[in-house]
């Protein structure tokens, strides 16, 4: 799995945090309409900077996180840093398609597309089989991917964003045969010096096939498995590979 380096993982915290903060409610809402919400824990797996992380903090969640980016980790250290002095929260360095846990959770998640950023369906699958056991009986795994169709639209072509505080291009392409997209992204970014500080990271995603990541789930155990959208995650939707993005509700 990609672990982002030291510019990249500053330019996320400053300015791509803003899914975390659109999809924490939705997920918290969903998961407090359940019975399972008696838990008040989640496993915020490819936590990133902490953003997800904090927004279950702030409503009394215990909360670990989980990242393979040191350099990301830094950041949810330093956002969430109140709540790991009091024991509430911590953060480990882990691949999330090779870790384990002592502690058990209600909830699960991965959002952002983390999980396509691992580099095979294997990994994805052993994924599943590391999160499977940390999660209580009656918890759910809620993620999102980025399907074959989103990555066609979306990972195709050159953007460029020019603004006094950051030069930023960002070039993509999805190759049908493979079915993976790669981004290169470039930029400078202003610091507070005045200076600017160049930074380049290029990031991969795959487009696994949802039937086949539905039945990857069922066989590793989870009892329900259906496709959503981040608006409703208690909606299932019945053509998940007709969409850009969907979310996975996994229930054990």
């Amino acid at each position: 799995m990609q672990a982002y380096n030291p510019s990249f993982a500053r330019i996320y915290n400053q300015r791509w945090t803003g899914f975390a903060q659109r999809v924490a409610p939705q997920i918290w809402t969903f998961y407090e309409s359940t019975p399972a919400a008696e838990h008040r824990s989640l496993l915020d797996l490819c936590c990133g900077t902490g953003q997800l992380a904090l927004a279950f903090l702030e409503r009394d969640y215990h909360v670990v996180g989980i990242d393979l980016s040191e350099h990301m980790l830094l950041y949810a250290r330093e956002n969430a840093g109140s709540y790991l002095a009091t024991g509430q929260a911590r953060f480990i360095h882990a691949d999330a398609s090779d870790f384990g846990l002592d502690e058990r959770f209600g909830l699960v998640v991965s959002t952002f597309d983390a999980l396509n950023h691992l580099p095979s369906a294997d990994a994805l699958r052993n994924c599943f089989r590391c999160v499977y056991p940390v999660l209580l009986p009656g918890g759910f795994y809620v993620f999102d991917l980025n399907t074959r169709a989103g990555l066609r639209a979306r990972w195709n072509g050159v953007q460029v964003e020019n603004t006094e505080e950051i030069l930023l291009v960002t070039r993509g392409i999805y190759d049908e045969e493979s079915e993976k997209a790669w981004t290169g992204i470039t930029g400078f970014l202003r610091t507070e010096s005045g200076l600017y500080e160049r930074f380049e990271q290029v990031a991969y995603n795959i487009g696994f096939d949802l039937a086949w990541v539905r039945s990857a789930l069922l066989e590793t155990g989870w009892r329900s498995v259906y496709f959503a959208r981040m608006e409703d995650l208690g909606m299932p939707i019945a053509e998940p590979e007709r969409e850009n993005r969907v979310f996975i509700v996994a229930y054990k």
